[in-house]
């Protein structure tokens, strides 16, 4: 592989906003990517994936290259230096690259790779946490799963389409799909490509979400006409795929304390051809209220570490802290006392983080059970998603029932 200059400033003007001004990699790489409109799909690749890659391993490759946060741009060709001499790429003639030791980092990367949280390039403390939690074997297999690149997966949107026509209508459009057993909607990529400018995508045909995400709606037991509540909506992708399992048949409230990403879902809804979806901000305990002993089901997507997805958002491991995994576990066990009171009896309620962690999972629901609110309660069944297990994200869910 050759080296261009354009892209490998970009992915350093990338990497000066994520790790010194703390900007979402997400969000800096859509703004990198509008750069230079003669850029082809090899460019925009080579930028997005380079930028992910050395954000995944920020740790790693900073001891090797023995360079301390916050970094300056010479700070940052360094680790790109290691980043290219890993990938067996030759350096360009550029000052930048002047004495780069090339074996010593071989040498570096071979010595560090034997303590797990730096070849994992993870910081100490979520590393003693996972150890702590899922014991020396899982953690070791989980959280090296959590640094490969995830698929793209795809839920197909049964209002409009079949996953089998589906499936032509992108092979028509040059992207190649395969089933995956057991996940009745989604599809997989084959080779990663932007789905988003396809015509299927513009049409509502599908929603990208990851397969473990696509196990959440149907764990609820939804049957059309029911009255649904999805607690901690976000943009929607979990109501969006309740309303299609429902036929758009019933009602579906979508709640979240932040308006901005509702108005996301009012657009993906409106996409979709979704008309069972009700909105609204929790913006005080009176919407809770108003639906207390209500509800045929309800969702709890809870706010968690997002530990199970680190695939997809690599940087997140630098911005969590301790004290919010403290504070987010009081907040789930909050919110599980609070929104259960809307099930009705014999209703049901989905308890789901995208954490692999026990205590923010079958821990949070041992204490939910043995509380007031939750005496009225029985759990049916429980899922533990592992990363390193299904080749999908990190996920947990638990399905209660009110006793009648």
């Amino acid at each position: 592989m050759r080296l261009h200059r354009n892209l490998c400033f970009s992915v350093i003007d990338g990497l000066t906003l994520i790790f010194n001004e703390g900007k979402y990699a997400d969000k800096v790489i859509q703004q990198l990517l509008k750069r230079d409109k003669r850029w082809g799909a090899r460019d925009r690749a080579f930028v997005a994936e380079t930028t992910y890659d050395i954000v995944r391993w920020k740790r790693l490759y900073a001891e090797i290259a023995e360079v301390k946060e916050p970094f300056d741009r010479d700070n940052l060709w360094r680790l790109f230096a290691v980043w290219a001499t890993l990938k067996g790429i030759k350096l360009p003639d550029w000052k930048y690259f002047e004495s780069t030791p090339t074996r010593k980092i071989k040498g570096r990367f071979d010595e560090l790779s034997k303590i797990r949280k730096i070849r994992e390039s993870i910081p100490d403390w979520i590393d003693n946490v996972g150890l702590k939690e899922l014991g020396e074997a899982t953690w070791t297999k989980e959280i090296a799963m959590q640094n490969e690149q995830a698929d793209v997966i795809l839920r197909t949107n049964t209002l409009k389409i079949t996953k089998e026509k589906l499936q032509d209508v992108l092979h028509d459009q040059g992207i190649e799909t395969e089933f995956i057993k057991g996940y009745d909607a989604a599809l997989k990529l084959t080779e990663r490509a932007n789905v988003f400018v396809t015509d299927a995508f513009k049409n509502g045909f599908f929603e990208v979400q990851d397969a473990s995400s696509q196990l959440v709606a149907d764990f609820l037991d939804i049957k059309p006409g029911m009255k649904v509540v999805d607690t901690c909506a976000g943009a929607g992708g979990k109501t969006l795929h309740m309303a299609s399992l429902m036929e758009n048949k019933g009602q579906i409230i979508a709640m979240d304390i932040y308006e901005s990403k509702l108005k996301k879902l009012k657009i993906r809804a409106k996409r979709n051809g979704v008309h069972n979806v009700e909105l609204k901000v929790i913006d005080s305990t009176k919407p809770i209220k108003k639906l207390h002993n209500k509800a045929d089901r309800v969702l709890i997507d809870a706010p968690c570490s997002g530990l199970g997805v680190l695939r997809r958002n690599p940087d997140a491991k630098w911005k969590l802290e301790p004290e919010f995994l403290d504070n987010i576990r009081v907040t789930q066990q909050e919110v599980l006392q609070q929104y259960s009171k809307m099930v009705k009896p014999e209703g049901k309620l989905v308890y789901a983080t995208c954490s692999v962690l026990p205590s923010e999972n079958q821990e949070q629901i041992k204490t939910f059970l043995k509380s007031e609110a939750g005496a009225n309660f029985t759990l049916i069944k429980e899922n533990k998603v592992f990363a390193h297990k299904s080749g999908f994200d990190g996920f947990y869910m638990a399905l209660l029932e009110r006793k009648g």
